[in-house]
């Protein structure tokens, strides 16, 4: 997940990030994907912190709703940046920050799919009475633990800019930005790229196939209308979670497969992928608009429920 170009300082003739047969096209996606995901994404975290006001603090799965909510903020600063270099392809901002902005995008991913598993794990103890509920015993512990976990991210990431970000390639002074290159022909680099892949496959594979079970067994025990019982509801929101992966996060992977050993001529495509995987900023807005009665209430008068 390293090797994004960038450059110490701009070049009056900067080169061109985008060179397929349609660049303006690629251009258009890109920065209406990363408009919709800035706003939505906002309005998404506003609405969630005024939820979680009024939540348990002591929840294991608010805690990590919680740490999503900041995962998504700081990610979510940096799309303004994004928005501008795509626009005017020129980077102005100076290498290094430009080293933060491209690697918030993986930092992002990988951190809020940690909290999807996290948040499903606990949902499948309680369900199956492991755990009647998964709480801290106090406020401290929930910070301490939401800490350690940032520290650890902070330090993985901080190390990996260091050691390979920009630093095995051989890159001109062009102005440009968010541009792959020499780093993935490099074997630890691939390899790192091949360990999160299949992790990732696996990770997502086992927690679907679980909560469909999941799901299979509510529906069997339940009468009448599935959609009033809460119980059902609930674990729809845990498969949210799980699409929300499958839709959001493997098809990036799955391309970075053919990517890693087919680089030329496919930055337009890798970057496409890049931006479906930042739409998991929308889950907050996709949370708040379907917990609203009104919304619950418009899906339980549909005649096929």
């Amino acid at each position: 997940f390293v090797g994004e170009n960038f450059t110490d300082n701009c070049s009056t003739h900067p080169e061109p990030f985008f060179t397929g047969p349609h660049p303006i096209v690629w251009k258009s996606i890109l920065i209406v994907t990363y408009t919709v995901v800035f706003f939505g994404g906002a309005c998404g975290v506003i609405k969630m912190s005024v939820f979680l006001m009024k939540m348990n603090t002591l929840s294991v799965t608010t805690t990590a709703i919680v740490n999503l909510v900041v995962n998504h903020s700081l990610f979510l600063v940096t799309v303004p940046f994004r928005l501008y270099f795509y626009a005017t392809e020129t980077w102005i901002f100076g290498s290094t920050f430009c080293k933060i902005v491209s690697g918030m995008i993986y930092f992002h991913m990988y951190l809020t799919f940690l909290f999807y598993v996290i948040i499903l794990i606990i949902r499948c103890l309680v369900f199956f009475q492991w755990k009647d509920k998964v709480e801290f015993y106090r406020n401290l512990h929930a910070v301490a633990m939401s800490i350690a976990i940032w520290i650890l991210a902070f330090i993985t990431q901080v190390t990996v800019i260091l050691c390979w970000y920009g630093k095995l390639g051989d890159y001109k002074d062009n102005g440009t930005c968010f541009k792959f290159q020499e780093e993935l022909k490099h074997e630890p680099v691939k390899a790192v790229n091949y360990t999160l892949i299949v992790l990732i496959m696996i990770t997502t594979c086992t927690l679907l196939g679980l909560q469909v079970f999941i799901i299979s067994k509510v529906m069997k025990k339940l009468s009448g209308s599935i959609w009033s019982h809460q119980e059902f509801r609930a674990q729809l929101k845990s498969l949210f979670f799980i699409l929300i992966i499958i839709f959001c996060f493997l098809p990036h992977h799955c391309f970075r497969l053919y990517y890693i050993k087919n680089m030329t001529n496919l930055q337009e495509y890798n970057e496409f992928s890049l931006s479906i995987t930042t739409i998991s900023c929308l889950d907050l807005f996709s949370f708040a608009v379907t917990g609203s009665k009104a919304f619950r209430q418009t899906i339980c008068s549909l005649p096929c429920c």
